[in-house]
This record gives structure tokens, C-alpha cells and sequence, in this order.
């Protein structure tokens, strides 16, 4: 029932940039946060940012903190990811996630649908 779409990955070198987006579906799904987490050859899975309506937060994993930044969409169901001069550890699959009903913004347990991922890869 839910779908998120996911665009703007890519290959870029280090010191580029590139704006992730998410798109929610139907529009009248529950977004109550919208975040990203991305998993890192041989990695576990870990948070990234996320965007909450409830007070308009943002939060950063402390990695990407002053480099990328999230913003809301047209609408209350869609998301970027701002992603400036990135690193060759930035290299990850990206994934989009929803939260429904509200919860710890870093933990995957509180989200409850998520993308299929994007590949970002920061190379020279």
C-alpha cells in the first residue's frame, strides 16, 4: 500500500554534492517522520537524518552534521537530503523510511516502511 520513491543517487567525486529525494505514496500516508539511514560496504545499517513534523525537527548523525542537510518536499510526504562535500566514506546504499507513529528518530525499529535504496558512491 505504501511506496517510497527514491532519486538522485549517483557517482560523484569527493568534495561533490547531491540532493536525495523521497517521495511518499498514497499522499495521504501517515508521515509523522521522514528519514534516511544508508548501509556502507561491509557496514551495519545506520542512521543518517531525518525530519520530523512534530516541531519541525531535524536530526544529523554526527558524521554528516554541517555537510548534509534535510528540508521537507511540496507536501508533508516527501523529503531531500542535501548531501555536500562528500566523502568516500559517504559510499552507501541509501534508504528512505517512514515513521508513523512517532519514536525514537535514530532507531530502524520506529519506522515502518521503507525504500528500496539508492546507491550514492563518492570515488575519484
Amino acid at each position: 500500500q505504501v511506496q517510497l520513491a527514491e532519486s538522485g543517487g549517483g557517482l560523484v567525486q569527493p568534495g561533490g554534492s547531491l540532493r536525495l529525494s523521497c517521495v511518499a505514496s498514497p499522499r495521504t500516508v501517515t508521515t509523522y517522520r521522514m528519514g534516511w539511514f544508508r548501509r556502507a560496504p561491509g557496514k551495519d545499517r545506520e542512521f543518517v537524518s531525518s525530519f520530523s513534523w512534530y516541531g519541525d525537527r531535524t536530526d544529523y548523525t554526527r558524521s554528516v552534521e554541517g555537510r548534509f542537510t534535510i528540508f521537507r518536499g511540496n507536501g508533508k510526504n516527501s523529503v531531500h537530503l542535501q548531501m555536500n562535500r562528500l566523502k568516500p566514506e559517504d559510499t552507501a546504499v541509501y534508504y528512505c523510511a517512514v515513521a508513523s507513529l512517532g519514536g525514537t528518530y535514530y532507531a530502524a525499529a520506529s519506522y515502518d516502511y521503507w525504500g528500496q535504496g539508492i546507491q550514492v558512491t563518492v570515488s575519484s
